[in-house]
């Protein structure tokens, strides 16, 4: 799976669940301001993740940090990576 496969699979199940155009979606837009998504979302948004994916999101630290969808691509390509290179 390629980057870019990686980043629209990532906007098309979050622009699914939270109900959010898809065409808005670019990596800037902030999860909390331009999404409206609040803190109850983001254990949603986890589970969105892991299964689109097939993989456990458990580093609390890193998840803590992202605040734009281009912090959830960077996240998911990484952990991608590493599960391949495992």
């Amino acid at each position: 799976m390629t980057d870019q496969e990686i980043i629209e699979r990532i906007n098309s199940s979050l622009a699914e669940e939270f109900e959010y155009d898809l065409a808005a979606m670019t990596p800037e837009t902030t999860l909390f301001e331009d999404m409206g998504l609040d803190s109850l979302d983001i254990v949603d948004l986890v589970i969105v993740l892991e299964t689109a994916f097939g993989m456990k999101v458990r580093e609390e630290e890193a998840i803590r940090k992202i605040s734009t969808l281009g912090d959830i691509h960077t996240f998911v390509i990484g952990k991608k990576r590493q599960t391949e290179g495992a």
